[in-house]
């Protein structure tokens, strides 16, 4: 498997559980109906798991831009990689989604609610605030960055060399680090913290012939996106100008 289909199958298994996740207890008449943010945050961090343990041996299991670029930026990822990964995880966060809505159409369709229609897609802050909201994914970025960064060790090498992956950071603390992440910092926006899990299904949510669906708060949705990469940014700058990071 090369490093694109990696990409794409490991961000594709993580949407499929989180937009899952969401839909399960949001929707009408699911067995999860109202379950509540454990439930969410739980399934979010297991699909984190799940897609870094197919994903992991091939490409690093980034599954993230905000990942791609803050390693780009330390100077462990090779920046003429980075778009080609973006494109894979975006690609697969709209698969993912899209898997998510098939298994769960009936229940979107016993829906009235537009923004709950919305929910297993797209990000939507507690409380419209952009400045706060964008606050919120760069402090919840820079976490998720900056313990990638001190947990990796040496780096995964392609066959040419080049930086790859996590290193030795393993599946199950990738997954406990998104778990307490969006149990600590995640209730403000939701905490995507990852710029293709946000806009792949919010796409997803524009074209898809979703019964009763509202508009896709295209407005908002720069904050997921901006906020992660800024935070990823920000934790590389801090690895670095303590004086651990960078290529040897």
């Amino acid at each position: 498997m090369n490093v694109f289909v990696a990409e794409f199958v490991g961000t594709s298994l993580l949407l499929a559980m989180g937009s899952g996740v969401v839909a399960n207890v949001v929707l009408n008449k699911t067995k999860g109906f109202d379950s509540g943010w454990i439930v969410i945050t739980t399934a979010w961090a297991l699909g984190v798991f799940i897609g870094v343990v197919v994903a992991g041996p091939y490409s690093g299991a980034h599954l993230n831009p905000a990942v791609t670029v803050g390693l780009a930026v330390a100077g462990d990822f090779a920046w003429a990689l980075v778009p080609k990964y973006i494109v894979a995880q975006v690609l697969g966060a709209m698969f993912g989604s899209g898997i998510a809505w098939l298994v769960y159409k009936d229940h979107f369709d016993a829906t009235d609610d537009p923004d709950l229609k919305f929910a297993p897609f797209g990000t939507a802050p507690a409380i419209r605030n952009l400045s706060s909201n964008l606050f919120s994914e760069i402090v919840g970025t820079s976490v998720l960055i900056i313990v990638i960064l001190y947990s990796t060790g040496p780096m995964l090498h392609d066959e040419a060399g080049t930086p790859i992956g996590l290193g030795s950071l393993g599946a199950l603390p990738v997954a406990f680090l998104v778990w307490v992440i969006g149990l600590s910092l995640g209730g403000t926006t939701g905490y995507a913290i990852n710029p293709a899990r946000d806009l792949g299904p919010r796409i997803m949510h524009q074209i898809l012939p979703i019964k009763g669906k509202g508009p896709s708060d295209w407005a908002y949705s720069w904050v997921p996106i901006v906020g992660p990469i800024l935070g990823a940014a920000i934790a590389a700058g801090i690895y670095l100008l303590l004086g651990v990071g960078g290529m040897v």
